[in-house]
């Protein structure tokens, strides 16, 4: 990126002020900008508008801000209505000034593990960019349009949901030439109450993707496949062969190649198998493809893999949690090697009224994981799950935690285990199970 204040002026129709400065990057945190950053304040929470000082401070070239605020004259200034749409106008003129294939990513589950795959893919053959980190809603779609670099050819984009319309709005303004719906779970059901809902949201990608583009959905979820849509679908999931498994890969045979994946479980193979469907789209050679997921870049707390200082592995999947989430990650716990296995569950959140059950349905799914101890964290764990888990497990074996307790669940699991066995954490991010396994790794 490397507009001046005028051409963003001309850009987003907008008034400007000493308009000779050059802009290099976009922040919208007054604590990160970097010099030659043009600092976009936002109106959320907190009214960016009243950091404006401090990013020119840090550096800040320009500053992009309403109208309804009054900004001194001296100051290199984009002057708008609204500071968010202008920030969105932007990232679009600079999707379609590079003009990179557009690969774009929804699910309730795996997005970003498939992003991530997909990026891998691309990058075998193509100057590749992707979404960084977990920048996949209204701001952070934007900003990733904005810091790809200007010879990119394929753009790897995740899109958040959670509400309705979202996902027309993200869509619209990245424009796929594929879009992949990873799959269905209960993410967000609090909101949209049932999974038809969420099947019809995620659906909202195709409202952006060209009508000679391609979605890619799983064969095996009917609220997809049954669904209408104007563009090509294609289905990914089928005809996998010779799956193996160890502590630390998951092997299968596609179309005659043999893909080794430094991940567990099932699920993991159908994120595998949506990035491959994608390269082969955009005409990357499957062993090419095998080659970048033998060792790609995953996005932290993703299904990670980790060793305690006394050899225990770690499989950390703390960034998010949803019943179907938690069922397929125990299957994969379930089938690794190990003498002993332990699992740490925290709430699942935002599934509303029906978080009730959807807690204490996972009983028969954490009994049938054949695990030697369970470790509950939070309110709705210890109401809904732990009763039922008391009928199996013995207070030795079963132990429950408040959420304001990670200290001492980081003290019981510090001495938990020997070398070679395997500890699970799964729950939502807002439980912040990852501080208990940055403790755990140190």
């Amino acid at each position: 990126m490397n507009y001046s204040v005028k051409k963003i002026g001309q850009i987003l129709n907008a008034t400007t002020q000493i308009d000779s400065k050059i802009v290099t990057g976009v922040s919208f945190d007054s604590r990160k900008v970097k010099s030659g950053d043009l600092f976009v304040a936002l109106v959320a929470e907190n009214d960016g508008h009243d950091y404006v000082q401090q990013a020119l401070t840090k550096g800040a070239t320009a500053v992009l801000v309403d109208d309804r605020h009054q900004i001194d004259s001296k100051i290199p200034a984009i002057i708008v209505s609204d500071t968010l749409l202008a920030l969105q106008q932007l990232g679009e003129y600079r999707r379609h000034q590079i003009n990179p294939k557009v690969v774009a990513i929804t699910g309730s589950n795996g997005k970003t593990t498939t992003k991530d795959m997909t990026s891998a893919i691309m990058g075998s053959q193509y100057k590749t960019f992707k979404t960084p980190e977990n920048f996949n809603n209204e701001i952070g779609v934007p900003l990733t349009l904005l810091t790809m670099p200007d010879d990119t050819e394929v753009l790897v984009v995740e899109l958040g949901m959670d509400r309705p319309g979202q996902l027309t709005t993200l869509s619209e303004l990245v424009s796929p030439d594929i879009a992949i719906i990873t799959m269905i779970g209960e993410a967000h059901i609090e909101f949209f109450k049932t999974r038809e809902n969420i099947a019809k949201a995620k659906l909202e990608i195709t409202k952006g993707l060209k009508s000679q583009g391609t979605l890619l959905i799983p064969y095996d979820e009917p609220l997809l496949t049954n669904a209408q849509v104007k563009q090509n679908v294609q289905t990914f999931g089928q005809d996998i062969k010779d799956i193996n498994s160890s502590s630390s890969k998951t092997i299968f045979t596609y179309q005659n190649t043999r893909f080794a994946i430094p991940l567990l479980g099932r699920y993991n193979i159908m994120n595998a198998l949506a990035a491959i469907s994608a390269g082969i789209l955009l005409h990357i050679e499957l062993k090419n493809a095998a080659e970048a997921l033998q060792h790609f870049d995953l996005t932290k707390n993703r299904t990670e893999q980790l060793t305690t200082s006394h050899g225990v592995n770690l499989i950390s999947d703390v960034y998010n949690s949803n019943p179907t989430a938690v069922v397929a990650v125990l299957a994969t716990l379930k089938i690794i090697p190990a003498t002993h296995k332990y699992v740490v569950l925290g709430d699942m959140l935002e599934l509303g009224e029906q978080a009730a059950s959807l807690h204490a349905c996972l009983a028969e799914t954490v009994i049938n994981a054949n695990v030697d101890g369970v470790y509950l964290v939070g309110p709705l764990m210890n109401k809904y799950l732990y009763p039922i888990l008391q009928r199996r497990f013995d207070s030795a074996h079963l132990h429950q935690y408040e959420t304001d307790q990670l200290a001492e669940l980081i003290k019981d699991l510090q001495t938990l285990g020997e070398n070679g066995d395997v500890i699970l954490l799964k729950a939502s991010h807002g439980i912040h199970l990852e501080n208990v396994v940055n403790a755990l790794v140190k």
